[in-house]
């Protein structure tokens, strides 16, 4: 019977493009799991009203992408450490009444990173740029990695200190013109500056031997890996395993059960 079917969706503002109801079809696939997975537009203004009506309407759980997670953080009535780290929420799950938010986000980069990338994170010097709702949303697990050293580097250099705040000294809040000097083993551009085809003010020497240029976009070259290509970076990636791999993450939480990521990263990628 139809009813019988759990239903999903990701709410946001645009969400036409977005790729998730393809991700979790797959993995809903694979896991003969019933349930469906739409996509939700809401109203800037009226998030909360339409992920009510959801709820009410018997919904499961939700992915909450851009511009609402943090008022997602807001609606939830529980929220999970990593959730309360990242001051954001971009999975909601239903259960007898309770409102959970959690945050996959940084969960699925470092699983990109460790398990699809085959990275050790571990004693690496990691510079993230940019200090908004996307970088916050990944230090918690980041530095649950253990690297050597995590530094912040924003254009407003008050908002990476305050940023660093957060963090009881764990990273270090940076301007761009203070990188010279530096070397990293792992870059993330966690800007939007690369939608808009711009690049941060970065220094010609950035990559230690071996480094990697990771990019949390998707869908196409951006600007900072093709600089990265230029400038040393042996490895460069973009944000799509991040995607997929944030998604499993949200899968599990709902369904109880891991899907195998690596067919659905491969099904996404556009084939060079």
């Amino acid at each position: 019977m139809h009813d019988m079917t759990d239903q999903y969706a990701v709410v946001g503002n645009p969400v036409a493009h977005s790729k998730s109801p393809q991700i979790h079809a797959e993995f809903a696939r694979q896991t003969g799991q019933d349930m469906s997975y739409e996509r939700l537009l809401a109203p800037l203004g009226g998030f909360a009203e339409t992920v009510e009506a959801f709820r009410q309407a018997g919904g499961k759980g939700l992915n909450v992408t851009v511009p609402f997670k943090e008022e997602a953080y807001r609606y939830a009535t529980r929220k999970s450490e990593r959730a309360e780290a990242a001051g954001a929420v971009n999975t909601l799950k239903f259960d007898n009444g309770l409102i959970m938010g959690d945050n996959t986000d940084g969960a699925g980069l470092v699983r990109d990173l460790t398990a699809n990338l085959k990275l050790q994170l571990n004693g690496k010097r990691i510079l993230l740029m940019g200090a908004g709702g996307a970088a916050r949303g990944v230090i918690g697990p980041l530095l649950a990695e253990k690297p050597a050293a995590l530094s912040l580097a924003n254009r407003t250099v008050e908002k990476a200190l305050r940023l660093a705040g957060l963090f009881d000294g764990k990273i270090s809040g940076v301007s761009y013109a203070a990188l010279s000097g530096e070397r990293f083993d792992v870059v993330i551009n966690a800007t939007a500056a690369s939608l808009k085809g711009e690049l941060p003010p970065l220094p010609d020497q950035l990559f230690n031997p071996g480094a990697l240029a990771y990019d949390m976009m998707y869908g196409a070259e951006t600007s900072f890996m093709a600089w990265a290509r230029r400038h040393g970076a042996s490895q460069v990636a973009d944000g799509l395993g991040m995607l997929v791999e944030q998604a499993a993450e949200s899968f599990f939480l709902w369904r109880g059960v891991r899907p195998d990521t690596a067919p659905v990263i491969q099904k996404l990628r556009p084939s060079a």
